[in-house]
Formats: structure tokens, C-alpha cells, sequence
């Protein structure tokens, strides 16, 4: 709430909250009053809303003038595979469409970059093998995430913050989620 610091969590699933710090409800008419919240982020919640509009103008309702809007969503339709599908995904994004839609729902956007940039090629490579598999006719892999041995792993994750190092300087050309701050308009 604007003037405090407390945090909330928002999940259209009870089972993804914690007693005492969550709130079921949706992003499509979020449970709170006008101007509510000094920063709000949406960490791969947008690719679920249709209408996105409607979601984003949810967004910046409960944002105080001058609060802050912190999204992350997956990025590039071409990747697009039962995977998105059975997640209950409506779309992936480029930097620029989700700028778009930001700037679209009334909000100035600060930065927009691309993330994951140096797990890139092993993405694309997952992503294709994927779709290729998918055009085969071949039974659909299983509703997880595939197991990453842990060497695999290590590595992965050290790229990851190495490149959130980088990040702190510059923006990245690609990757595989799109990353943006926006603010609401004061007035």
C-alpha cells in the first residue's frame, strides 16, 4: 500500500500463495483501489491475459503517479510450442510489441531489454527441436521442465549472473524474456 512497505503476492491459484502474504485474484481485475502501490511488478503474467489491455490498464490503475511497473515476459513468437499452450499462454512478445503495449496503456517506459541472452542458443536450440518434433506428429513432451543435469546447470546459471552484471550497463540485443520498467505518469 502506498506509504508502507508491505508486499503482496497476487495468484489466480490459491496453491501458488503464501498464508498471510498473498491475494487470489486476477491481473484482469486486480483486488485493489486506485493508486494503491508505489512499485507493482508482473513477472510472466502478461503472455496470460487476453485482453492485454485490459490487464495493463489494471496495472497502471494501481499504480500511484510516478509509481513504478516492472514486467518480464517470454520472448519471440517463433518460438511458440505446446509448451506456451498448455502454460495458458496467449502470445510472446519482442521488445518492441511489449513496449507498445506498455506505452499503449497510458505508462512512459523507462528501459526495455531483452534477458537471458547468453542461455540464448541452448533456448533456440530446445525451442526448435521442439517445433520440429511437434510438425513430426510426435507425442508432446511432458508438462515440466526438462531436466538439467547439474553441470549443465552450474554453467547456465553463472552466464546468468555474469549477464546480470552486464545488464546494470547495458541493454541486451536479444534473449530469451523481454524486461521492462515503466512508470506511471505524474498528472
Amino acid at each position: 500500500m502506498h506509504g508502507t512497505h508491505a508486499r503482496f503476492a497476487l495468484d489466480v491459484d490459491p496453491r501458488g500463495l503464501v498464508a498471510g502474504t498473498g491475494v487470489c485474484g486476477s491481473a484482469l481485475a486486480l483486488p485493489f483501489a486506485d493508486a494503491s502501490f508505489d512499485v507493482v511488478g508482473a513477472f510472466d503474467v502478461l503472455e496470460h491475459c487476453a485482453p492485454e489491455a485490459r490487464a495493463l490498464a489494471e496495472l497502471r490503475r494501481v499504480l500511484v503517479p510516478g509509481g513504478r511497473l516492472l514486467v518480464s515476459v517470454p520472448a519471440y513468437q517463433w518460438a511458440w510450442t505446446d509448451h506456451d499452450m498448455r502454460a495458458g499462454h496467449h502470445r510472446r512478445y519482442t521488445r518492441a510489441r511489449l513496449r507498445t503495449a506498455v506505452e499503449g496503456a497510458g505508462l512512459e517506459v523507462l528501459r526495455a531489454t531483452y534477458g537471458f541472452a547468453g542461455v540464448f542458443p541452448v533456448f533456440a536450440a530446445a525451442r526448435l527441436a521442439r517445433q520440429r518434433r511437434e510438425r513430426r506428429g510426435a507425442a508432446p513432451l511432458g508438462p515440466g521442465l526438462p531436466q538439467v543435469p547439474p553441470a549443465l546447470d552450474a554453467l547456465l546459471t553463472g552466464v546468468s549472473h555474469g549477464e546480470a552484471r552486464l545488464l546494470r550497463r547495458r541493454d541486451l540485443p536479444f534473449g530469451s524474456s523481454v524486461f521492462l520498467a515503466a512508470r506511471r505518469p505524474v498528472g
